[in-house]
Protein backbone atom coordinates (compact mmCIF):
# COMPACT_ATOMS: atom_id res chain seq x y z
CA UNK A 1 0.00 0.00 0.00
CA UNK A 2 3.12 2.75 1.06
CA UNK A 3 4.70 1.83 -2.35
CA UNK A 4 1.67 1.96 -3.99
CA UNK A 5 1.08 5.68 -2.37
CA UNK A 6 5.02 6.66 -3.16
CA UNK A 7 4.62 5.59 -6.44
CA UNK A 8 1.16 7.56 -7.23
CA UNK A 9 3.23 10.77 -5.77
CA UNK A 10 5.75 10.39 -8.12
CA UNK A 11 3.33 9.90 -10.90
CA UNK A 12 1.66 13.43 -9.29
CA UNK A 13 4.95 14.77 -9.20
CA UNK A 14 5.81 14.49 -13.31
CA UNK A 15 2.51 16.10 -14.02
CA UNK A 16 3.42 19.63 -11.81
CA UNK A 17 4.09 21.22 -8.50
CA UNK A 18 1.94 19.53 -5.78
CA UNK A 19 0.45 21.55 -3.05
CA UNK A 20 3.65 21.26 -0.67
CA UNK A 21 6.47 18.90 0.52
CA UNK A 22 4.00 16.79 2.68
CA UNK A 23 1.44 16.33 0.32
CA UNK A 24 2.22 12.62 -0.98
CA UNK A 25 -1.19 12.30 -3.00
CA UNK A 26 -0.20 13.60 -5.91
CA UNK A 27 -2.90 15.96 -6.63
CA UNK A 28 -2.72 19.23 -8.40
CA UNK A 29 -4.34 21.70 -5.68
CA UNK A 30 -6.12 24.82 -7.65
CA UNK A 31 -6.79 27.89 -5.69
CA UNK A 32 -10.38 29.15 -6.64
CA UNK A 33 -13.17 30.52 -5.29
CA UNK A 34 -15.88 27.77 -5.36
CA UNK A 35 -15.31 23.99 -5.04
CA UNK A 36 -15.84 22.31 -8.40
CA UNK A 37 -17.89 19.44 -7.04
CA UNK A 38 -19.95 21.17 -4.33
CA UNK A 39 -20.16 24.66 -5.15
CA UNK A 40 -19.02 25.90 -1.43
CA UNK A 41 -18.53 29.58 -1.73
CA UNK A 42 -14.65 29.85 -0.16
CA UNK A 43 -14.77 33.98 0.35
CA UNK A 44 -16.88 36.17 -0.62
CA UNK A 45 -13.82 37.92 -1.87
CA UNK A 46 -11.22 35.71 -4.16
CA UNK A 47 -8.00 37.34 -5.63
CA UNK A 48 -6.44 34.96 -8.35
CA UNK A 49 -3.15 36.77 -7.92
CA UNK A 50 -2.48 37.25 -3.88
CA UNK A 51 -4.77 33.82 -3.36
CA UNK A 52 -6.57 35.96 -0.63
CA UNK A 53 -9.98 35.00 0.49
CA UNK A 54 -11.77 37.32 2.42
CA UNK A 55 -15.63 38.47 3.02
CA UNK A 56 -17.34 41.35 0.85
CA UNK A 57 -15.38 44.85 1.74
CA UNK A 58 -15.41 46.13 -1.61
CA UNK A 59 -11.85 44.89 -1.98
CA UNK A 60 -9.50 45.19 -4.93
CA UNK A 61 -5.82 44.18 -6.23
CA UNK A 62 -3.69 46.96 -6.99
CA UNK A 63 -1.18 46.11 -9.43
CA UNK A 64 1.30 48.61 -8.40
CA UNK A 65 1.00 48.02 -4.65
CA UNK A 66 0.75 44.49 -5.53
CA UNK A 67 -1.04 43.73 -2.60
CA UNK A 68 -5.05 43.52 -2.29
CA UNK A 69 -6.73 46.73 -0.84
CA UNK A 70 -10.26 47.92 0.84
CA UNK A 71 -12.48 50.05 -1.14
CA UNK A 72 -14.07 50.77 -3.42
CA UNK A 73 -11.59 50.99 -5.75
CA UNK A 74 -13.15 54.03 -7.27
CA UNK A 75 -12.35 55.79 -4.23
CA UNK A 76 -8.70 55.70 -4.39
CA UNK A 77 -5.78 56.34 -6.95
CA UNK A 78 -2.25 55.12 -6.81
CA UNK A 79 0.46 57.59 -6.61
CA UNK A 80 3.06 56.58 -8.56
CA UNK A 81 5.78 58.41 -6.46
CA UNK A 82 4.35 57.71 -3.21
CA UNK A 83 3.70 54.40 -4.44
CA UNK A 84 0.68 53.95 -2.28
CA UNK A 85 -3.28 54.05 -2.85
CA UNK A 86 -4.75 56.98 -1.43
CA UNK A 87 -8.02 58.98 -1.20
CA UNK A 88 -9.42 60.47 -4.59
CA UNK A 89 -9.73 63.86 -2.91
CA UNK A 90 -6.10 64.02 -2.38
CA UNK A 91 -5.28 63.64 -6.29
CA UNK A 92 -3.32 66.23 -7.18
CA UNK A 93 -3.47 67.93 -3.52
CA UNK A 94 -1.06 66.49 -1.91
CA UNK A 95 2.85 66.65 -1.61
CA UNK A 96 5.02 63.27 -2.70
CA UNK A 97 7.71 62.13 -1.08
CA UNK A 98 9.40 59.28 -3.38
CA UNK A 99 8.52 55.47 -1.84
CA UNK A 100 7.37 57.03 1.35
CA UNK A 101 4.80 54.13 1.93
CA UNK A 102 8.08 52.31 2.32
CA UNK A 103 8.62 53.58 5.64
CA UNK A 104 7.20 52.82 8.99
CA UNK A 105 4.80 54.65 11.08
CA UNK A 106 6.55 57.47 13.34
CA UNK A 107 3.86 56.93 15.38
CA UNK A 108 3.38 53.29 16.19
CA UNK A 109 6.58 52.23 14.33
CA UNK A 110 4.64 49.79 11.79
CA UNK A 111 4.38 49.12 8.46
CA UNK A 112 2.00 51.39 6.24
CA UNK A 113 2.38 49.99 2.48
CA UNK A 114 0.52 46.77 4.15
CA UNK A 115 -1.75 48.00 6.67
CA UNK A 116 -5.13 47.82 6.83
CA UNK A 117 -5.73 51.50 8.54
CA UNK A 118 -5.84 53.71 6.13
CA UNK A 119 -3.05 56.23 5.70
CA UNK A 120 -3.06 60.23 6.35
CA UNK A 121 -0.82 62.79 4.45
CA UNK A 122 0.63 65.24 5.90
CA UNK A 123 1.07 68.71 4.36
CA UNK A 124 5.12 68.11 4.46
CA UNK A 125 4.33 64.49 2.63
CA UNK A 126 5.46 62.33 5.41
CA UNK A 127 2.25 59.46 6.32
CA UNK A 128 1.16 57.91 9.27
CA UNK A 129 -1.57 55.72 10.21
CA UNK A 130 -5.07 57.75 10.63
CA UNK A 131 -5.92 56.06 14.11
CA UNK A 132 -2.06 57.21 14.41
CA UNK A 133 -2.72 60.68 13.44
CA UNK A 134 -5.77 61.25 15.74
CA UNK A 135 -4.16 60.05 18.44
CA UNK A 136 -0.80 62.59 17.96
CA UNK A 137 -3.13 65.45 17.73
CA UNK A 138 -4.61 64.97 21.42
CA UNK A 139 -1.18 65.85 22.22
CA UNK A 140 0.18 68.07 19.72
CA UNK A 141 0.52 69.46 16.24
CA UNK A 142 3.75 69.10 14.59
CA UNK A 143 5.27 66.11 12.20
CA UNK A 144 7.04 63.69 14.12
CA UNK A 145 9.90 63.55 11.80
CA UNK A 146 10.39 67.15 10.36
CA UNK A 147 8.30 69.35 13.22
CA UNK A 148 6.41 71.11 9.78
CA UNK A 149 2.52 71.94 11.44
CA UNK A 150 0.50 68.48 10.57
CA UNK A 151 -2.79 70.77 9.89
CA UNK A 152 -3.98 74.09 9.10
CA UNK A 153 -2.99 76.67 12.20
CA UNK A 154 -3.27 79.98 10.78
CA UNK A 155 -7.04 80.08 12.43
CA UNK A 156 -4.99 79.02 16.27
CA UNK A 157 -2.31 81.46 14.92
CA UNK A 158 -4.49 84.84 14.80
CA UNK A 159 -6.01 83.75 18.22
CA UNK A 160 -2.15 83.61 19.51
CA UNK A 161 -1.37 87.04 18.23
CA UNK A 162 -4.70 88.43 20.47
CA UNK A 163 -2.95 86.35 23.17
CA UNK A 164 0.35 88.40 22.60
CA UNK A 165 -0.84 91.69 21.96
CA UNK A 166 -2.90 91.00 25.75
CA UNK A 167 0.52 90.45 27.23
CA UNK A 168 2.83 92.33 27.75
CA UNK A 169 6.52 91.28 28.75
CA UNK A 170 8.46 92.76 31.86
CA UNK A 171 10.70 95.76 31.46
CA UNK A 172 13.26 93.74 31.01
CA UNK A 173 12.26 91.30 28.20
CA UNK A 174 10.35 94.14 26.47
CA UNK A 175 13.20 95.06 24.04
CA UNK A 176 14.80 91.93 23.66
CA UNK A 177 15.28 89.81 20.54
CA UNK A 178 16.19 86.95 19.28
CA UNK A 179 16.82 84.30 16.17
CA UNK A 180 14.60 81.82 15.19
CA UNK A 181 13.60 79.04 12.90
CA UNK A 182 10.53 78.31 11.49
CA UNK A 183 9.45 74.97 11.13
CA UNK A 184 6.65 75.64 8.53
CA UNK A 185 8.52 77.45 6.11
CA UNK A 186 12.22 76.69 7.02
CA UNK A 187 12.48 80.67 7.46
CA UNK A 188 15.39 82.74 10.13
CA UNK A 189 14.49 85.94 11.15
CA UNK A 190 14.60 87.72 14.03
CA UNK A 191 12.37 89.08 16.33
CA UNK A 192 10.89 90.30 19.60
CA UNK A 193 10.88 87.73 22.28
CA UNK A 194 7.64 86.77 24.20
CA UNK A 195 6.96 84.08 26.28
CA UNK A 196 3.61 82.37 24.87
CA UNK A 197 5.69 82.35 21.50
CA UNK A 198 7.95 83.94 18.35
CA UNK A 199 5.96 84.67 15.47
CA UNK A 200 7.80 83.81 11.95
CA UNK A 201 8.32 87.45 9.92
CA UNK A 202 8.15 85.09 6.54
CA UNK A 203 4.92 83.48 7.06
CA UNK A 204 3.81 84.09 10.04
CA UNK A 205 3.47 80.97 11.73
CA UNK A 206 4.20 80.25 15.43
CA UNK A 207 5.84 77.04 14.93
CA UNK A 208 9.09 78.14 15.55
CA UNK A 209 12.48 77.36 17.64
CA UNK A 210 14.74 79.62 18.91
CA UNK A 211 18.13 79.38 16.53
CA UNK A 212 20.52 81.79 18.69
CA UNK A 213 20.87 83.77 21.88
CA UNK A 214 18.42 86.17 23.21
CA UNK A 215 20.05 89.87 23.09
CA UNK A 216 18.76 93.37 23.63
CA UNK A 217 18.45 95.79 20.78
CA UNK A 218 21.94 98.36 21.03
CA UNK A 219 19.52 101.94 20.59
CA UNK A 220 17.64 100.31 23.97
CA UNK A 221 20.03 99.83 26.10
Amino acid sequence: MATSALEHGARGQERGPRGCEHYDRGCLLKAQQICEECSTLFGEYYCSICHLFDKDKKQYHCENCGICRIGPKEDFFHCLKCNLCLAMNLQGKHKCIENVSRQNCPICLEDIHTSRVVAHVLPCGHLLHRTCYEEMLKEGYRCPLCMHSALDMSRYWRQLDDEVAQTPMPSEYQNMTVDILCNDCNGRSTVQFHILGMKCNICESYNTAQAGGRRISLDQQ
